[in-house]
């Protein structure tokens, strides 16, 4: 299945006539295709998406089946682009090889003639304060945990599990990561609500776990291209140190952790299963 990380959005460039400028930036997730080209803010609209779409394919570069975007107002444009040229198009902030490359192309704007010397950070996105669930989404309890690096994959791949996310480039072993190392997680126990919590966080593509420390301190789910929402908070001082040690156990284990939802305690019936990994892997 082809992939391609799509990112097209305003640069610190411009035109000849002082124009802000446009780039579009897209290549495969291995960093075999790399295709770029700048537009005047004028045209940065979707038509002009289309025929660079189709310019490519007309050079020899067939469409692919995904777009994978991780910018909002990228996302927006290309929406209505990819149901025209029959696409299909993923909300995704796990674009590593379009990322690098966006940060190798910052380092060259001051380079250029064009340059316009203002601030940019080419992975910034503006994030809005973290939204607290519904109540219906709450789960009867919620709970830090961790498995070691060689029992996670054993533990839920083949496990009938409803909603099952575990992409196999994050398996521990794929990470180079000791299978002594524990794997953080997070355990919420939703009871009745189970498969309901499960499917809503499907839903809004869970993206990482944070613990945020805080008056009081909290657990925010990062989902979507930008969503935070708040999970649980809590100001008891065992339950803060049991959160620094899941935030310190990340860091060792390259941002991989997981987050699991089950009906009860039992071990025997889970509800969804997701790993997860966050930026700064």
């Amino acid at each position: 299945m082809a992939v391609w990380e799509v990112d097209f959005y305003r640069r610190p460039l411009q035109d000849e006539g002082g124009n802000p400028l446009w780039e579009l930036l897209v290549c495969d997730p291995v960093g075999e295709f790399r295709h770029s080209a700048l537009c005047p803010q004028s045209q940065a609209t979707g038509d002009w998406l289309i025929a660079e779409m189709q310019q490519l394919a007309d050079l020899g570069h067939p469409l692919p089946n995904i777009l994978r975007v991780f910018r909002p107002q990228t996302f927006n444009l290309l929406q209505t682009v990819a149901e025209k040229l029959g696409i299909a198009i993923e909300p995704t902030r796990h674009t590593p090889t379009l990322k690098c490359w966006l940060e190798e192309r910052a380092r060259q704007y001051p380079t250029l003639p064009n340059y316009t010397g203002q601030s940019y950070q080419p992975l910034h996105l503006d994030q809005p304060p973290p939204v607290p669930l519904a109540e219906t989404l709450w789960g009867d309890r919620w709970g830090f945990t961790s498995l070691p690096a060689a029992d996670l994959v054993e533990a839920f791949r083949d496990r009938p599990i409803p909603i099952l996310e575990m992409p196999e480039d994050w398996f521990p072993l794929k990470l180079g990561i000791a299978s002594t190392l524990p794997i953080p997680g997070v355990v919420i126990t939703g009871g009745r609500r189970s498969m309901m919590i499960a499917r809503w966080l499907q839903e809004s593509h869970p993206y990482s776990l944070n613990y945020v420390p805080g008056a009081p301190d909290g657990l925010i789910l990062e989902a979507g291209l930008c969503d935070r929402w708040i999970v649980a908070t809590f100001a008891d001082p065992d339950v803060k140190a049991v959160a620094q040690q899941y935030e310190q156990r990340k860091r060792q284990s390259k941002e991989l952790h997981f987050l699991l939802v089950q009906p009860d305690d039992s071990g025997i019936t889970y509800s969804g299963f997701w790993l997860l990994r966050g930026e700064g892997q």
